[in-house]
């Protein structure tokens, strides 16, 4: 802990002893009289040394006798190069580009990145990783990435669930342009509420995640930037089906009402009707559904005057039908003669954002983020009853500017959230409201040669959780060339929704029992962890092709912790942490550009994830120790019309898993401590025509590997011992698809 804070004390010191050099930046008008231009980046080729030139337009950098290009560039003008020899004052002029002849620059672009140069551990996926796979929903965008695990939940509603550091998607702040949004009662199914078409890019913090998004991130933040109007086609149209008869259409329609307004009309809808029973248990291997999903969003643009705001209004009705095979709702709905299951969810949400960047002083700038959403689910499992109504309120407001010059960065401002739940538990009601208004300080050191460090504090004010800080830190240190060495720790607090974020129970016919029922929240205390991490990121010349290689640890330490038991077969129990609960996550990866247009990403994870519950510490169940993931990717290039062959290959092995305890169960319904091992291979072709349309064609569990008897008393659903939530693996087995895109940019 010492080297940490004498390397925040030190390396600033360090960084300033050395030679440095001056200038000025000005336009290449003599009509402007050398005004400078404010916000222009300068830095050194190929090194991370640079700065950003001030309001007068005057900078100052660090130099050394082995730096000879200097690279200047502004939004607007010729990029520069000046060699230097010696250290003196520079006066240069940039050119605008209305004065030159028109330049093509082509380049390959990362389909996904990893930055050398932020303080946090942040992956950046962009629309091109998306589409390597089928991506219908934002649950299914993670397959063709390491750091995310995408499981199913039980065997019954077919719903995924994504971990990060081997916890689960409550534990990770989850937002669409920064605004929470999947959280609450969208917890269990809200991925699949976002479709894949819909999502420009997908940023991936691991660990701690910014003050500024508020206190609940414990294991990291998923963070979806949607497309917008302005920049995407003006008509898109995505038509999926599969195998499985799923049906999937998405169109997009975007238009330019005048100079400073742009509005998009996003329409998703799919559908299910086909019954499958595979492995002939009596039950459906995949739900019956359908899903409408409709966005109209306005995007006002005034470069100008720097304003920039975006509009939001969302409406989505989402029906799941899932049970045995001769469940018929209308005549066996609650009752005895059929086991089945229906989920009825109603949505509506209304956001805004809007910012102002100071045209004088463009470091300057105010944020305003905002959001309603009313969330409705009418749902029953067997005889299990479950509805819940959510009503939440968010805003935000966010100051941007810098402390003396552009190395030092400040971010303050004030949130304030507000949810009402209103929750049916077959026969009990549980109502209860929160809200909390909180104020928050962020603030970043950037000297892109050594060091970065963004340190931040929250103070929240919580109805139910009281008064508390949140503090985060995040550090990058680059002692040589395309390396970046990075720590963090911070403070994560969060209520817990037991019912929503484990809706799997109620396809169970276990007994639900709430214990030491003297909290604010169900009777239980809120959650609350600190995460740390380091990691080491260094890109690399691999058998002479660009490559990569990153190590990363974090550790979650729960001081308290709402655990879910299902240690007792008939029963699951839900109370306050006794004595401890960790979370270890190690992980390995290696990405190799290892021919032109071929990528290689390979990956190693190891987790220790281990909560005392009231029997003894144990692993926590249904999570692997060891898992393996193999990503291939090839595209040709393109000829003269726009065309190329793209080819993606995952593989995915996950170790042994343990199960709960069914000791107690008859001798036939008793299984194993340990899951087998499952292999998994998925694999997609795309043919691109043209700009304008392609088509794809790919297949999931391509090796057909499949969970026997998934469902524990299948043949007895009603019965004490029926459960389907111990799933490890595939259901369905094989499914195929094939897809086309057409586009009018």
């Amino acid at each position: 802990m010492k080297l940490f804070w004498y390397l925040i004390v030190l390396m600033p010191i360090l960084s300033f002893s050395q030679d440095k050099i001056s200038g000025k930046i000005v336009e290449a008008n003599v009509e402007t009289n050398d005004i400078g231009i404010a916000g222009a980046n300068v830095y050194w080729l190929d090194t991370q040394v640079g700065t950003v030139t001030d309001i007068d337009g005057n900078f100052t950098i660090s130099y050394k006798p082995i730096y000879k290009k200097l690279i200047i560039s502004y939004v607007g003008y010729k990029t520069d190069t000046i060699t230097v020899n010696q250290p003196k004052f520079i006066l240069h002029r940039l050119k605008s580009i209305d004065d030159l002849d028109e330049v093509v620059v082509k380049s390959r672009k990362q389909a996904t990145a990893k930055s050398f140069l932020k303080a946090e551990n942040v992956i950046t996926v962009s629309s091109d990783e998306l589409l390597k796979a089928a991506c219908c929903n934002l649950s299914e965008s993670f397959e063709t990435n390491p750091s995310i695990d995408v499981n199913f939940v039980d065997a019954i509603s077919g719903t995924r669930q994504i971990k990060m550091l081997g916890l689960t998607s409550p534990y990770i702040l989850i937002a669409t342009e920064n605004i929470p949004s999947v959280r609450g009662a969208s917890q269990a199914y809200g991925l699949s509420f976002i479709p894949g078409t819909w999502v420009e890019s997908i940023q991936i913090t691991k660990g701690a995640g910014s003050v500024v998004n508020g206190f609940e991130s414990i294991a990291g933040q998923i963070n979806t930037e949607l497309v917008k109007p302005a920049s995407d086609d003006t008509l898109f149209i995505n038509l999926y089906g599969a195998t499985s008869e799923r049906l999937e259409l998405n169109t997009h329609f975007n238009a330019r009402v005048n100079n400073r307004w742009y509005t998009g009309l996003y329409i998703h809808g799919n559908t299910h009707q086909e019954k499958h029973d595979v492995n002939d248990d009596g039950f459906l291997d995949m739900p019956l559904f359908n899903q409408i999903n409709i966005m109209n969003r306005w995007q006002y643009v005034d470069t100008d005057n720097g304003f920039v705001s975006f509009i939001n209004l969302k409406y989505l009705h989402d029906q799941k039908q899932s049970g045995e095979l001769d469940f018929n709702p209308d005549t066996d709905k609650l009752t005895t003669n059929h086991w089945g299951s229906e989920i009825d969810t109603k949505r509506y949400e209304v956001s805004a954002k809007f910012g102002y960047v100071n045209p004088e002083v463009p470091w300057q700038s105010l944020g305003v983020q905002t959001a309603f959403s009313g969330h409705k689910q009418e749902s029953y499992f067997g005889l299990n009853v479950y509805d819940i109504q959510h009503n939440s309120l968010y805003a935000n407001a966010i100051y941007n500017s810098i402390v003396s010059d552009s190395r030092h960065k400040i971010k303050t401002g004030l949130s304030y959230t507000y949810d009402h739940y209103d929750e049916l538990v077959n026969t009990t009601d549980y109502e209860r409201t929160e809200n909390s208004i909180g104020g928050f300080f962020e603030y970043s050191y950037d000297n892109l040669e050594l060091l970065n460090l963004t340190a931040g504090i929250r103070i929240d004010r919580h109805n139910l959780l009281g008064t508390f800080i949140t503090p985060r830190v995040h550090l990058r240190y680059s002692p040589w060339s395309k390396s970046a060495f990075r720590a963090s720790f911070g403070r994560g607090k969060r209520s817990a929704n037991i019912f929503t974020e484990n809706q799997q129970l109620f396809a169970t016919s276990r007994q639900i029992n709430i214990l030491n029922s003297d909290g604010n929240i169900y009777g239980l205390d809120p959650e609350t962890a600190w995460n740390y991490g380091v990691s080491y990121l260094q890109g690399l010349n691999l058998l002479g092709r660009k490559a990569d290689i990153t190590f990363d640890f974090y550790r979650t330490d729960f001081t308290n912790q709402v655990v879910v038991d299902w240690e007792n077969p008939q029963e699951i129990n839900f109370y306050n942490l006794d004595g401890k609960s960790f979370a270890n996550s190690f992980q390995a990866e290696l990405n190799h550009n290892t021919f032109e247009g071929f990528d290689l990403r390979l990956a190693y994870k190891f987790y220790d994830v281990q909560t005392d519950y009231n029997s003894g510490r144990l692993e926590r169940p249904l999570t692997s120790t060891h898992r393996f993931f193999a990503n291939a990717g090839y595209e040709t290039a393109l000829n003269e019309k726009g065309a190329q062959w793209k080819f993606d290959a995952t593989f995915n092995w996950l170790g042994d898993q343990r199960f709960t305890s069914t000791v107690s169960n008859p001798i036939g319904l008793q299984l194993p401590e340990r899951t087998p091992t499952v292999a998994t291979l998925n694999a997609q072709i795309t043919k691109v025509f043209s700009p304008k349309f392609e088509v794809y064609l790919g297949g999931e569990n391509i090796t057909n590997v499949r969970q026997s008897n998934p469902i524990l008393g299948a043949n007895d659903p009603f019965g004490a011992n029926f459960d389907s939530t111990f799933i490890y693996g595939p259901i369905f087995g094989g499914m195929y698809y094939a897809g086309l895109r057409f586009r009018v940019e």
